[in-house]
């Protein structure tokens, strides 16, 4: 038995001798090693892509005048190990006229998907290879060695990205709710906001929202300013930190006026940072209580001025008052349009917070 393992190795060695006598060996070492390559350069350049259309995304839902296509330069050479790609194109639909039209997918893999349909915004960024002496071909390690192959100069490789933003129908929110028609109100159906922040906004977009009053409506239309019997604004804390997730059209309430430890947190929070919360906007409440129901009709930023809830409340930095009166239970501040930190499904309505997503 010693004897044959013996004659097998020295098989062995005879076939490795035959194989590296006639180059396989070596021919297919070289193609895996430049395979190899070309795989961790369109990692890269998909990377690029990928960041360079959600930052082009991000400018571009803010505004015309963040909507800046070199955005994409800076993500895609970043996400280069040699520190450059090439950005061939940067373009789509962003409502302003900023980005040019996108042509025809070829359907290729590494190209983008087909034009999504009419009116939804999007961007595509385009990469390519770019090597740090400015070549736009990825040059083989060992390939050009192989018999016949000495002219082969290298490979260019691609990918592109895409991006589309809008309102959300879905979304993760702080667990507090207003009423559409206090919305509505507060923004003139949608045409006036306050300035994105730190940007100090004037005191004509100054509100303050009731969510439960004693001296009757403050909205002639839609939903009451008062919550309804037994419901004071608050939405079911379904991760306990004051967040609740909204996947369809309604959401329950909790009741009693006074909000839990993670809740007056993060009021706290929003009242001390001057940044903008996101809230469900509500255009119907059913039931009472324990048994209330809020059906959605969009999400809306909110910078928080001011509050004024059993065991929680801080003057309002804006005007420098307190301005809930009585036993009415109150939260100021202004609505601004701005981009939710979290991500959802695009599809809602525009109430004037809005998501990015890749989608491509």
């Amino acid at each position: 038995m010693r004897k044959l393992r013996s004659d097998d190795r020295g098989a062995l060695g005879v076939l490795i001798g035959i194989l590296l006598g006639f180059g396989v060996l070596l021919g297919m070492g070289a193609i895996v090693i430049d395979v190899g390559i070309m795989y961790q350069e369109r990692a890269e350049l998909q990377n690029g892509a990928d960041a360079g259309a959600l930052a082009v995304a991000r400018g571009c839902a803010a505004g015309a005048s963040t909507c800046m296509v070199n955005k994409a330069n800076y993500f895609a050479n970043h996400n280069a190990k040699d520190g450059v790609s090439t950005v061939d194109q940067v373009c789509g639909f962003d409502g302003n006229g900023v980005l040019s039209s996108c042509g025809a997918s070829t359907g290729a893999m590494v190209d983008c998907p087909a034009k999504p349909a009419s009116g939804i915004k999007y961007v595509d960024v385009h990469t390519s290879t770019q090597t740090a002496g400015g070549d736009t071909l990825l040059p083989p390690a060992f390939a050009r060695t192989l018999a016949g192959n000495g002219s082969y100069e290298g490979t260019r490789v691609a990918a592109c990205a895409r991006a589309t933003w809008g309102p959300p129908k879905t979304a993760t929110t702080m667990a507090l709710t207003i009423s559409w028609c206090e919305w509505n109100q507060a923004t003139s159906s949608g045409t006036t906001f306050g300035p994105v922040p730190p940007t100090t906004p004037p005191v004509s977009v100054h509100r303050v929202l009731k969510l439960h009053t004693t001296g009757g409506t403050t909205c002639p239309s839609g939903p009451s300013g008062s919550d309804g019997p037994g419901m004071f604004g608050w939405v079911d804390d379904t991760n306990s930190d004051c967040s609740v997730e909204i996947s369809n059209n309604t959401y329950s309430a909790n009741t009693g006026a006074s909000s839990d430890k993670d809740c007056k947190a993060a009021l706290a929070s929003a009242f001390t940072s001057r940044q903008a919360v996101y809230l469900p906007i509500y255009t119907k409440v059913t039931g009472t209580g324990t048994g209330g129901t809020y059906t959605l009709a969009g999400f809306a930023g909110f910078v928080v001025t001011g509050y004024w809830l059993p065991g929680a409340s801080q003057k309002d930095w804006l005007t420098g008052k307190n301005e809930c009166k009585g036993s009415d239970k109150c939260v100021a501040g202004y609505f601004v349009q701005g981009l939710m930190p979290n991500t959802g499904t695009i599809g809602g309505p525009d109430l004037g917070a809005r998501i990015v997503q890749l989608t491509g």
